[in-house]
């Protein structure tokens, strides 16, 4: 029994790693302004939620609890957008009171993640 369990931890960790990468190559093909941003943003998310786990959705950097995309964002060239997006989902559970923000834009993010 213990020898399936840490297979499962090994595999579950491996399953982790293999998502940063991708989401760092993903991060690493951004042209600037975005690529920059970006690492900011990914780091922030690794720093405060160590809890989730990177990967690419839908060829988005995100970020997942429990299999489940909760946050995730998007560059400007994905849409063409002049903005890049941090969007959550609805796995995020954010919804306190009657109206919440469901992503936020921003042209730039600082060491501290203030947009």
């Amino acid at each position: 029994m213990k020898k399936t369990m840490s297979r499962k931890q090994k595999s579950g960790s491996g399953k982790k790693v293999k998502g940063e990468n991708a989401v760092l190559a993903k991060i690493a093909e951004m042209p600037e302004p975005d690529r920059t941003m970006s690492e900011r943003l990914h780091t922030i998310i690794k720093a405060n939620a160590p809890v989730l786990s990177p990967r690419l959705w839908y060829g988005m950097p995100a970020y997942a609890k429990d299999g489940k995309v909760v946050l995730f964002f998007r560059d400007t060239q994905k849409f063409k957008e002049r903005y890049i997006t941090l969007g959550f989902n609805e796995a995020a559970q954010l919804d306190e009171g009657h109206m919440w923000a469901g992503c936020f834009r921003s042209k730039e993010v600082d060491c501290q993640g203030r947009g």
